[in-house]
């Protein structure tokens, strides 16, 4: 089975509470970096002023100009959707790099995917795994679900199926759906894991209960081929790792 990764850019506010307009305009036009990228916030989700993508591109410029990462990340999504800049990759794949070399996770995630996609670089499997790495390293839930992915197609690395458990295992305990469904596979299927059919139907449960209509598919597919003693054991394993948030799953 051919799975697919999660391909997602996001735009994103790290101020931890809303910053007043005027104190925050009268600290960037002094030249504070972090202020100038809280300004760029502001105008991008029209925050306190009308919404204003080019007021937004300049902010973040001045601030990204200062090296403050969080700005050259913004200004990377900016030119990936095109929001009042002509839509060009390799101008996002440079300030997701300025800011990925900084260490920001979400920046190395939004660089693995332009390498995944060949967006803005060339085509590039083994780049994409090492910044999906560095992110995931960090937590970066989407992450963690591709480089799953990438073990399991075998895309530059070689197919380990074991690994690919490992993070999809890394990202299901975060919550995310497609990663429980597919975390339900390798154990339905013994990939990476002894097949073991409560597992699968735990992961699945879980994953059903975010709306997932794969998943949901899986467990009629699975319930037949289970005894009821299995299916009782199944569904208080689930009852614990969903009210544990997937804290207390095996």
């Amino acid at each position: 089975m051919k799975y697919i990764l999660l391909l997602t850019v996001l735009l994103a506010s790290t101020a931890f509470a809303a910053p007043d307009f005027d104190e925050t305009m009268a600290a960037a036009k002094e030249g504070e970096a972090y202020a100038q990228y809280n300004l760029g916030n502001m105008y991008a989700d029209g925050e306190g002023v009308p919404e204003n993508d080019a007021e937004a591109v300049k902010w973040y410029r001045k601030a990204a100009d200062q090296g403050e990462a969080y700005a050259q990340y913004n200004l990377g999504n900016m030119y990936a959707f095109g929001r009042d800049v002509p839509e060009n990759d390799a101008e996002a794949v440079k300030w997701f790099r300025k800011a990925a070399d900084q260490g920001y996770a979400k920046a190395q995630y939004n660089l693995g995917l332009m390498y995944a996609k060949g967006e803005g670089v060339p085509e590039n499997d083994a780049e994409a795994v090492k910044w999906y790495r560095k992110a995931a390293d960090q937590g970066t839930v989407n992450a963690q679900f591709n480089l799953g992915v990438i073990y399991v197609n075998g895309e530059g690395v070689p197919e380990n199926d074991a690994e690919a458990v490992k993070w999809f295992r890394k990202a299901a305990d975060q919550g995310n759906a497609d990663a429980q469904t597919n975390l339900g596979m390798m154990y339905a299927n013994g990939e990476g894991v002894p097949e073991n059919s409560i597992r699968a139907y735990v992961w699945w449960s879980m994953a059903k209960t975010q709306g997932d209509a794969h998943a949901s598919n899986n467990l009629e597919i699975l319930k037949p081929k289970m005894t009821k003693q299995q299916i009782a054991d199944a569904q208080a394993l689930a009852t614990k790792c969903y009210e544990s948030d997937y804290k207390d799953c095996d």
